[in-house]
């Protein structure tokens, strides 16, 4: 149906119906709250009047935040202040047709302020209410604030990551927000799906800190099997050799050997036959005790064509290998255009925007690849959303 001032209310996707009260700002619940919207929910941004910090922070183009723009499409906006009793009253009043409430306040902060998640399910005890925060809701580091920096840094990620030898190094995202933030999706769309059968809301608690660890499923199985973790290793794989990057004329090739058939068809790529039927290069393991030696074979091999040269044998071969890209040569490709893994907003200030969609195909047969721009800051009221909700 239309909105106010033209705007397009979703009501198809496979969350078509689901009202959101988004009271997260800045990146991991934004992030959640964005692709909920992809999939059909109504998700409605509650900001403070100075509104969301994110929609002053860079990069900026003619005066508007892209990083906003991006984390807020497809949502609408009404401003609050919930230390007034008449608009907590207004706030009170939309949870009641709710059915989902999300929020990334530090704990505790949500009590002060009454909308917390007894609060909320006073009113409405079908409200799925999750928050998302550094630590989560209880433990003894629950009041630390938190930052990516933070997490990545404690969750043990970071010392797992960066060339050997070299310091430990923050992974190339704000890895900590958005990976909680797709937890979060999920577990908001698992609790709604039991709400259909009794009828009651969760309260769902998203720790960042856990997000990362729960990341670590490589790690933790060399940890329980030998006591020991494989620390930085750069691009190379703990176990499975040879499975790194190697230098090709004019770059970097990816090069991913996981199992004793495919490193037969390199080595017969190679014309080295005789390594492919050698016991002692049979196995991942026999492999990784020649790291070093399988290594300088690959290398001296790969040194001797091009980036695309070895692309084009390698997959006539059958043999996973890439191109080390950045992001905007994968954004480039052509599969990311077949996959239509981009969608676009018209902004009033920005002009179109490309967006990076929900990253699953729900079989529908059509790809959505549009969405309504980011909102002004309280483009809407909470009695228009009431009375829409009603």
């Amino acid at each position: 149906m239309e909105g106010k001032k033209g705007y397009l209310i979703v009501s198809k996707g496979v969350l078509g119906g689901v009202r959101v009260l988004d009271l997260s700002r800045v990146l991991a619940g934004p992030y959640c709250g964005a692709f909920l919207s992809d999939l059909g929910a109504d998700v409605v941004k509650v900001e403070a009047p100075i509104g969301d910090d994110a929609r002053h922070l860079g990069p900026f183009k003619d005066d508007e935040s892209v990083y906003f723009a991006e984390l807020n499409r497809g949502k609408r906006s009404i401003v609050l202040n919930f230390k007034n009793p008449e608009d907590h009253e207004r706030f009170m009043k939309l949870v009641e047709h709710a059915d989902v409430v999300l929020e990334n306040f530090r704990p505790g902060v949500t009590k002060r302020l009454g909308v917390d998640a007894q609060s909320v399910h006073e009113v409405n005890p079908r409200v799925v209410y999750a928050s998302i925060s550094g630590f989560g809701q209880e433990g003894p580091f629950r009041n630390r604030p938190a930052y990516d920096l933070i997490v990545q840094a404690m969750s043990g990620i970071m010392a797992a990551t960066g060339p050997k030898g070299g310091q430990p190094t923050r992974v190339g995202e704000s890895l900590g927000d958005v990976v909680s933030g797709v937890f979060a999706g999920w577990a908001i769309s698992a609790a709604l799906y039991e709400r259909e059968r009794t009828g009651t809301g969760r309260t769902i608690d998203v720790s960042m800190f856990d997000s990362l660890i729960a990341l670590q499923v490589t790690n933790l199985s060399l940890l329980l099997a030998d006591g020991e973790l494989p620390g930085r290793i750069g691009n190379r794989h703990p176990v499975s050799v040879p499975f790194d990057t190697y230098p090709a004329m004019d770059g970097l090739v990816a090069l991913a050997v996981a199992n004793d058939r495919i490193w037969g068809r390199l080595v017969d790529l190679m014309e080295r036959p005789d390594l492919g039927i050698n016991e002692a290069y049979l196995g991942d393991m026999n492999r990784a005790d020649r790291r070093d030696e399988i290594t300088k074979l690959v290398s001296g091999w790969t040194r001797t064509m091009t980036v695309t040269e070895l692309l084009r044998k390698a997959e006539e071969a059958g043999i996973p290998a890439a191109p080390v890209w950045n992001l905007e040569d994968a954004l480039e490709s052509e599969h990311v255009v077949a996959r239509h893994s981009l969608g676009h907003f018209t902004h009033p200030g920005l002009g179109k925007m490309p967006y990076i969609r929900f990253p699953v195909d729900f079989g529908s047969g059509e790809a959505e690849v549009s969405s309504a721009p980011p909102p002004r800051l309280g483009e809407q009221t909470a009695e228009t959303i009431a009375a829409e909700w009603g």
